[in-house]
């Protein structure tokens, strides 16, 4: 047993087929290395997902209409923010590259591009969003009884969408060079703020009005406008070593910089792509599972909150990876981007098996934390032993698509996400739902079967729901699981090592 644990995650047995470069870590000090970035990432990702999980509560006091109201500003924010997200991604693996390579000013000189250009973007942004907010809160769905407090709240929140935008680029750049306890510290303050307001604003406690929906958007704001002067402070103070490895002065140099901007848009512009293919798809498929009914639905949304617990864990370990991977890249060493790529996968396999074992072994008292509906606690907890298979694959998945990011290989990771997660998964989950709706329906229970055989058809019509929401997570294993054999396959061939960003 010593032996062959020592086969699967020993340092020197995973370095590539090509072999050592230079000197190697210790199996205990790389392991090391790579979980001093990755726990702080991994905490701040947990911690937000949970704050977001508070402030839906808070809302949730005020009214059904109030959490339909908020949760419809959700899709169109995200659609703005995607350009943000992709230029993070480009930040993010420049930086990093830059690290590696010791070049501290052309680090700091992409970083003032990045912000020059994300500024003047959010501007228009914002400005954009404010004269289309009410017809873009109506083509997310929002009726009579909703559409004026979506409208306030996302005209509040998209007026500090700088202040949003530009946190979001300068804790990029942080973990870029591994900082991920900036922004730890960054983004759960921020998100404390603005549980903290919710609580004042949203019922007028003490000498504060009650705004309701309207307070929820004032400290959203007010929180990340917090998280922005936390992030900008960073990187105005003085650090020494790596902590001091970016800092932003107002007598820099901010002069616009083409080739800094080209190598970020390089990394980035494959990233939007990526950004696109996931909100198309994830909104082709919550689209399909809502058509199944009010319980099949709820159902599938008690689940994706494990789902989606389980996916920041892995984004946190794919935080450290993206790092790890564009530092060795470049100091050149190939081998070591390889090395830590594989121990971070490593990692996640260990957490997938204990996390599936919690969900497998605890999914009713878990399901029983948000309803008490028997029904969609049933539907639920049926659907959990597929989270449970989700497990390993999404984080592999999701750790080694960090890795490939961090090597500049975006174009792979967005094409590998447009074909499964924009077309795959949702024709798979259309064709499971369509042919198990059909199947178990009365009209076929009579043309079929007859006495027994019809009772027994009418009892699977009536648990067509769960099937058909069983067939759709099923269809989103599917995806997921190509996912992560086409990434794991990229990884593992090597092509990244010599990608130039």
């Amino acid at each position: 047993m010593p032996r062959l644990l020592k086969r699967l995650f020993s340092a020197q047995a995973l370095l590539p087929k090509s072999g050592a470069q230079g000197e190697v870590p210790s199996t205990k000090e790389a392991y090391m290395n790579l979980l001093r970035i990755a726990l702080p990432s991994v905490c701040e990702m947990v911690l937000i997902s949970l704050m977001g999980s508070i402030d839906t509560m808070m809302v949730g006091g005020i009214g059904t209409e109030a959490i339909a109201a908020v949760g419809l500003v959700g899709q169109p924010r995200m659609l703005m923010l995607c350009m943000f997200f992709a230029m993070n991604t480009g930040i993010t693996a420049v930086v990093a590259r830059r690290k590696g390579q010791g070049d501290r000013e052309d680090a700091n000189r992409t970083l003032r591009t990045s912000l020059l250009i994300i500024f003047l973007m959010s501007l228009v942004m914002t400005v954009v969003g404010q004269l289309v907010a009410r017809p873009l809160m109506r083509l997310a769905g929002a009726k009579a009884d909703t559409i004026d407090d979506a409208e306030i709240y996302f005209r509040i929140v998209t007026a500090v969408l700088p202040f949003n935008a530009l946190s979001m680029a300068m804790c990029a750049a942080q973990r870029g060079i591994g900082n991920t306890r900036i922004t730890l510290y960054v983004n759960v303050t921020s998100n404390v703020v603005n549980v903290f307001l919710n609580w004042l604003l949203i019922n007028g406690i003490w000498i504060f009005p009650r705004w309701e929906v309207k307070g929820a958007a004032i400290a959203t704001a007010i929180g990340l406008c917090v998280g922005s002067v936390l992030a900008c402070i960073s990187l105005v103070r003085r650090h020494e070593g790596d902590m001091g490895f970016l800092r932003l002065s107002v007598k820099d140099d901010w002069r616009f910089s083409l080739p800094a901007a080209r190598a970020v848009v390089k990394v980035g512009g494959n990233s939007m792509l990526e950004q696109i293919a996931l909100r198309i798809g994830f909104f082709l498929y919550a689209r399909l599972v809502a058509d199944l009914g009010t319980q099949a639905y709820a159902s599938h949304v008690v689940c994706m909150q494990f789902l989606n617990l389980s996916f920041t864990f892995a984004d946190g370990i794919g935080v450290a990876s993206t790092s790890l991977v564009g530092q060795m890249l470049g100091r050149e060493r190939p081998d070591l981007s390889h090395l830590y790529g594989k121990i971070a996968q490593r990692i996640a396999v260990v957490g997938a098996v204990l996390l599936a074992s919690v969900i497998v072994i605890f999914r009713y008292p878990l399901v029983g934390l948000f309803t008490d509906d028997p029904t969609v606690a049933r539907l639920s907890a049926n659907v959990m032993l597929i989270v449970a298979l989700f497990q390993p694959l999404q984080m592999l998945s999701v750790i080694t698509s960090g890795a490939l990011r961090g090597a500049g290989d975006t174009k792979f990771v967005a094409r590998v996400m447009l074909i499964c997660v924009a077309i795959i998964r949702p024709v798979l989950a259309f064709s499971a739902i369509r042919l198990i709706t059909q199947f178990f329906t009365p009209v076929y229970a009579e043309a079929a079967f007859a006495g027994a055989a019809a009772t027994l058809t009418y009892w699977l019509a009536y648990e067509a729901p769960e099937w058909a929401l069983l067939g759709a997570w099923a269809a989103s294993l599917v995806d997921m699981a190509l996912r992560m054999g086409l990434v794991m396959k990229r990884f593992n061939g090597g092509k990244w090592h010599s990608i130039k960003v």
